[in-house]
């Protein structure tokens, strides 16, 4: 629980886009987080954590599970009063859709905001879904700010939306927003804790069919009015007139794009020449204002990412975006792809494409990751087997061919399993099928995956990869260390029981540093799943995120040489692929860059001629 603190003025600072959503969080007075950590949005909860004593209220926040239940916990705080938001990017909104959807007709009490960061590109995301879209589909409203102050800006209003109608609204940040930056004055944070009282209405908490038809038409009947709340109404940037051409003639945008198109129109010296509209609430948008725009303009210009919502909506026979082709249908719209869109629309000369240069060296498992040294072991050990995988830093698990599969978060045990069952089918025989998941990812959503594996009597080998972290948004705590988000001790949910319940036989323990261990494990795991009585066999491959000063100061870390008796094989660049090796000018001789090694040994067993040796105390590598 937060102490509440006194309202102090405080000067200005360079604010992430997701720092800011949190300073509004805070400054609307919040008092229940939940989130699960996901590229862009993993720093509004960890803004909260850090910030969470300038809370004018208790404050509980949490790292939860998944994001189902993140919107389920934030959910039920709503009921009972309380203001509360579920942070998470946009494939999280799949995870929590059942409750999402639902939660359209029955409706909120306290003001309930779901923060979905949206990752156009995508940078770091399976797909380029828009939440818009989503929104649209779930009778959600939705806002989408152009600015981190926008984003900030628009928390408390938004609260007060879903306060007055007894809805739930998204904040839909990108992720040019979530992670650029602004200079923002934070605002003294007023008392207003909120008591918690829950009232029990079971026509409307427990809706079964009988009931839905008339909160559907309530929903309806609500989303008329909120299209034409005044708080976030499409604004008008009126052009002056002075260029007949463009008289009839308006641009359209929303989030990021509105911003990028400001910026854009001022370079090429149109600022004011034309109207121009920022769309701040893409759905529901005000029926008056379509008809306006189709009674006022004959050509419109739509900008937005990713998909046509605004464009579907507003139906204008003159207009071009996304669904014309006008607009590119997939990717940023960034300042270089505005450009063209734009002077291609205004009949502008067009300027010469920016190259965007090469991609650089690709993203690899860092040095002494023990990720690294499981998967050559996966691979070395069933080189003809298949690799379904998951959603994790664990990815890059495909570099060492030992990654073929990646979909969704828990997807790759239900894959793994029916991989077998494909096929055994043919001749009774199947190669050996290793799953490799993430000890959070387990959690995420593993746990029933791997029940149905055993149920069905899957015969696959399962790897969780425990690193003790969720490394790859930047080291959130998992269940299994037994500490909350704000780092109070709690209850620790070990792994191992857990993969018992589920009704595995086969559970070893192996540090994967240790390869002939660990190999000798998985050959163990292979011949348990092929036995008469086999199924799932599961091995855990557990050592501490290396990123974690905690692990490296723990670990012995015995510098490597490398002798003159390499043979330039270049198993240990390609195979092991380690970053801190590499070959020399000529090819012929593997090199250890002693920066970047972290002197985990691992490479000594990948070596066919021993040319990699630990160097001896004190002797200089």
């Amino acid at each position: 629980m937060a102490t509440p603190s006194s309202p102090t003025a405080s000067p200005a600072q360079l604010l992430m886009g997701n720092e800011a959503i949190a300073q509004g969080l805070l400054e609307a007075g919040c008092q229940v987080a939940a989130a699960y950590p996901g590229t862009p949005s993993t720093e509004v909860l960890q803004a909260l954590i850090d910030q969470r004593q300038r809370a004018g209220a208790p404050l509980h926040i949490e790292w939860s599970v998944n994001e189902k239940i993140a919107f389920e916990v934030a959910l039920a705080a709503s009921y009972s009063g309380k203001r509360s938001v579920a942070v998470m990017k946009q494939v999280g909104l799949n995870v929590a859709a059942d409750p999402f959807m639902r939660t359209a007709y029955l409706g909120v009490v306290g003001g309930l905001l779901v923060v979905v960061a949206d990752d156009p590109g995508p940078h770091s995301s399976q797909n380029e879904q828009d939440s818009r879209l989503f929104c649209l589909q779930a009778r959600v409203p939705v806002l989408d700010p152009a600015s981190p102050a926008e984003a900030r800006a628009w928390v408390a209003p938004a609260y007060a939306l879903s306060e007055r109608y007894g809805r739930a609204l998204v904040l839909r940040p990108t992720t040019r927003i979530c992670h650029s930056r602004q200079s923002l004055a934070l605002a003294p944070v007023e008392p207003q804790p909120r008591n918690a009282r829950f009232v029990p209405d079971t026509a409307r908490w427990c809706a079964t069919p009988a009931f839905l038809p008339a909160l559907h038409q309530q929903l309806n009947a609500d989303l008329a009015e909120i299209a034409r709340e005044a708080a976030f109404q499409p604004l008008l940037q009126p052009g002056n007139g002075r260029d007949r051409r463009y008289s009839r003639t308006a641009l359209v945008a929303s989030g990021i794009v509105y911003a990028h198109l400001v910026d854009l129109l001022a370079d090429l010296g149109l600022s004011g020449v034309m109207d121009l509209y920022q769309v701040r609430m893409p759905y529901p948008l005000n029926p008056d204002w379509c008809a306006t725009l189709r009674r006022d303009y004959d050509r419109l210009l739509v900008l937005e990412e990713t998909y046509p919502v605004i464009e579907l909506q507003v139906a204008h026979p003159g207009a071009v975006g996304k669904q014309s082709g006008t607009v590119p249908r997939e990717g940023e719209l960034t300042p270089d792809v505005l450009l063209q869109v734009v002077t291609d629309f205004l009949d502008l000369p067009r300027s010469a494409p920016v190259s965007s240069g090469g991609r650089g060296q690709r993203p690899s498992l860092c040095p002494g990751c023990p990720h690294r040294s499981a998967f050559y072991s996966i691979k070395k050990c069933f080189p003809k087997g298949i690799f379904p995988s998951d959603i994790g830093c664990y990815t890059l698990g495909l570099n060492l061919g030992a990654v073929h599969t990646v979909h969704c978060m828990g997807a790759c045990i239900s894959q793994g399993a029916g991989f077998y069952q494909a096929h055994r089918q043919d001749d009774g025989d199947w190669p050996t099928v290793v799953v490799t998941i993430g000890d959070s990812t387990f959690f995420h959503s593993g746990i029933p995956a791997l029940i149905n594996a055993v149920l069905q009597q899957a015969r696959i080998v399962v790897v969780i990869l425990d690193n003790a972290t969720t490394a790859m948004t930047g080291g959130q705590p998992v269940p299994h260390l037994g500490r909350r988000a704000t780092g109070e001790a709690s209850r620790a949910i070990a792994i191992e029981p857990l993969v018992r319940a589920c009704g595995v036989d086969f559970l070893e323990v192996c540090d994967p540093y240790d390869q002939a261990r660990f190999e000798t494990l998985l050959r163990a795991a292979d011949a348990h799943s092929r036995s008469d009585n086999g199924g799932v066999a599961v091995l855990i491959a557990r050592h501490g995120c290396v990123m974690d000063p905690a692990v490296r100061q723990a670990q012995q870390a015995p510098p490597v040489r490398i002798d003159a008796s390499c043979i330039g094989c270049r198993k240990c660049v390609d195979a092991f692929e380690c970053p801190a090796l590499s070959m020399d000018a000529s090819g012929k001789q593997a090199l250890v860059d002693h920066d970047r090694c972290i002197g985990c040994n691992a490479c000594i067993a990948v070596c066919p001629v021993n040319a990699i040796q630990a160097a001896n105390a004190g002797e200089q590598p």
